[in-house]
C-alpha cells in the first residue's frame, strides 16, 4: 500500500476521539466521524482541552497544538472519509455493526485505502473476511487514554498482507508508539492477561477479602501498579470489561473470563464507572468515595 498521509476514524468516543488526537498531532490529516453530532462535539472539546494541557506541560508547543487542531476535521457523512489512505474503526464491541460498518466503507473507498480495527477483543480475521479487502485489513488496539497510553496492539488476520502489515507498523511508530506484534487470538495480550486479574478483584470484592480502597491499595502499593483494579475497572468502564469479557468466555470456555454476579448487577443498574459516575466509586465528590454494595 502506499504512504499512509491521511487517517479516518469512525467513532467520536474516547477511543475514537484520542485516535484521531494522536494522529493529527503527529501530522496526519484527520477526519473524525460519528453519526451523532453532539458526540462530535464532544470529541472536538476533548482533543481541545488534552492539547492545551500537554502544552501547559511542554509536551506541544502553541503552533504545534494549532497545527494538530487543524488538521481534525468532524464529519456525520461516511462519503466524506472516501479519499483517506487509512480507515481506522473505533464503533462499539460487537461483529455485526462492525460487519456492517466495514462492508459500507468497502463500497464506499478506492481499493487502495487500508482497514484497521481498534477491537480489543474480537477476531481479526473474521472482522477482515467481511470487509471486502482482508488483504488490506489489520487490528490496532489503541488503549485510553490514546495520547498518554505508549502501546498499540498490532495484530495479523490471516490473509493480512505483508505490506498492509509493515505499512500499519510504521504507521504506529510515527505516532511516537511502541508496538506489540499480538496473534489473533481473543483478548490478544493485554487483555489476556488484563481481564482475569480485574474480575478477580471483583470476586475478592465480592467474597469479603478486603474493602476496594484496601484492594487497590494492595495491587498499586504491593505491586507497584498505577491504580488498582476496581479504580481501573472504573477508568475503563465496567460495561466494556464485561463485554470483553464474554467474547473471551465464549472463545476459551474458561470461567476466570466470565463476569461475576457483582459486576454484572453493577451494569444493569447504570453503575459504568466514570462515565456514568458511579461504579467501584463515587464520582460525584473529589476525591471519589467508594460506594457500598452490600
Amino acid at each position: 500500500m502506499s504512504v499512509i498521509r491521511s487517517v479516518g476514524v469512525v467513532g467520536a468516543g474516547l477511543m475514537g476521539a484520542g485516535i484521531a488526537q494522536a494522529a493529527a498531532t503527529s501530522g496526519f490529516d484527520t477526519i473524525l466521524r460519528d453519526v451523532d453530532e453532539t458526540a462530535l462535539r464532544k470529541a472536538r472539546a476533548g482533543i481541545e482541552k488534552s492539547t492545551a494541557k500537554f502544552v501547559e506541560k511542554g509536551g506541544l508547543t502553541t503552533e504545534a497544538r494549532d497545527a494538530a487542531l487543524s488538521r481534525v476535521r468532524t464529519v456525520t457523512d461516511l462519503d466524506e472519509l472516501a479519499a483517506v489512505d487509512l480507515l481506522i474503526e473505533a464503533v462499539p464491541e460487537d461483529m455485526a455493526i462492525k460487519h456492517h460498518l466495514f462492508q459500507e466503507l468497502n463500497s464506499l473507498c478506492p481499493p487502495a485505502t487500508a482497514f484497521a480495527s481498534n477491537t480489543s477483543s474480537l477476531s481479526i480475521g473474521v472482522l477482515a473476511s467481511g470487509s471486502g479487502r482482508p488483504d488490506r485489513f489489520v487490528g490496532l488496539h489503541f488503549f485510553n487514554p490514546v495520547p498518554l497510553m505508549p502501546l498499540v496492539e498490532v495484530i495479523r488476520g490471516d490473509d493480512t498482507s505483508a505490506d498492509t502489515y509493515s505499512a500499519a507498523l510504521e504507521f504506529v511508530r510515527q505516532l511516537g508508539k511502541e508496538t506489540v506484534e499480538a496473534r489473533d487470538v481473543p483478548g490478544f495480550v493485554v487483555n489476556l492477561l488484563l481481564v482475569p486479574f480485574l474480575l478477580d478483584a471483583v470476586r475478592a470484592l465480592e467474597r469479603g477479602v478486603a474493602t476496594a480502597v484496601d484492594i487497590d491499595r494492595g495491587m498499586a502499593l504491593g505491586c507497584g501498579h498505577p491504580m488498582g483494579p476496581l479504580t481501573l475497572l472504573d477508568f475503563v468502564g465496567l460495561d466494556t470489561v464485561v463485554r470483553i469479557g464474554d467474547i473471551m468466555h465464549a472463545g476459551y470456555a474458561e470461567e476466570r473470563y466470565a463476569a461475576p454476579a457483582l459486576l454484572r448487577r453493577m451494569v444493569a443498574a447504570g453503575s459504568l464507572g466514570r462515565k456514568s459516575g458511579r461504579g467501584f466509586y463515587d464520582y460525584s465528590v473529589t476525591p471519589p468515595v467508594p460506594v457500598s454494595l452490600a
